[in-house]
């Protein structure tokens, strides 16, 4: 038994789906099965249930899984030790980040990054939903609403607006909207209800309990580029639909909904010089991009 089989079986324990696992790994699913069998050969142990659902621990894995977390915590602070001591700033970071955000702020601006910090390798985990800090998927996520639990350190990064939007397209063929009330007649385009990973996400509720996207993606980007094609009306953040003229404001003296971002860095990394250069950089950046955020 070696130390990386022991760092699979938490990967999986995790992501317990063994083709997300082995993505996530840079691993071939069949390479990984064939991996966590010798695991489970070596300590003759069942460790997962093999079920629809992925890979699901037994209460022996469980056993082992809780002990493989426990020695991951101290080669983290071994390895914490060691870089708050190097004044070099350096190594790798990896960022979480919604997708909108990832794609029309902060993505653009890692050149400006790099340049900064050439020495520091930043992983932009920008995607439908959250990457866990918690559970070491990244080392700092900004999330839609603050974390309750975990051994975290979290701070509001900013504020953003979200509107209402379509084209001219769309409205100049359709029943004008002057009122609230006017959205029920029109094709609305949003986000798939068992697919939404955060309630912050529930928009429609907050313009008018009742409302239900015809038109839906769990991804904001496909959520904007059917808005763009003329196919209805969205409610997207401002800083994503300032980048296309073609996008109007629907009732804009109207419906105005304000969220925000949280920082969130486990906080076993916190006072790392990368992850502080990270941190910075993003507040520099939101405090430069208030206009298209809205605030």
């Amino acid at each position: 038994m070696n130390w990386d089989d022991l760092k699979l079986l938490l990967q999986v324990s995790r992501t317990p789906k063994l083709t997300d696992a082995a993505e996530q790994l840079g691993q071939d699913a069949t390479t990984l099965s064939r991996r966590l069998r010798r695991l489970e050969t070596d300590l003759s142990l069942r460790l997962f249930d093999r079920t629809r659902r992925g890979h699901i621990l037994t209460p022996e894995g469980q056993e082992i899984a809780q002990r493989a977390e426990l020695a991951e915590q101290t080669m983290f602070d071994i390895t914490r030790v060691a870089e708050m001591r190097d004044q070099q700033i350096s190594g790798r970071v990896r960022l979480g980040v919604t997708e909108g955000l990832g794609t029309a702020l902060i993505a653009p601006a890692v050149s400006d990054f790099t340049r900064a910090y050439p020495g520091i390798s930043l992983d932009l985990i920008a995607m439908s939903g959250f990457a866990n800090v918690s559970r070491r998927e990244a080392d700092m996520s900004i999330m839609l609403a603050r974390p309750t639990s975990g051994r975290l350190k979290l701070r509001k990064l900013t504020d953003y607006v979200l509107r209402l939007y379509s084209t001219e397209k769309y409205l100049a063929d359709k029943a004008p909207i002057t009122r609230v009330e006017d959205l029920s007649e029109h094709v609305l385009i949003g986000y798939m209800d068992e697919m939404i990973y955060s309630p912050q996400l529930r928009y429609y509720d907050e313009i008018s309990p009742g409302l239900v996207p015809f038109l839906s993606s769990p991804s904001i980007i496909a959520q904007q580029e059917m808005t763009r094609s003329g196919a209805g009306v969205a409610i997207l953040p401002q800083f994503l639909a300032n980048r296309y003229q073609e996008l109007v404001p629907v009732l804009p003296d109207h419906v105005e909904v304000t969220r925000s971002f949280w920082l969130v860095v486990h906080e076993d990394v916190a006072e790392i010089s990368r992850i502080r250069a990270v941190s910075d950089f993003l507040t520099k950046l939101m405090a430069t991009r208030r206009a298209d955020l809205g605030t």
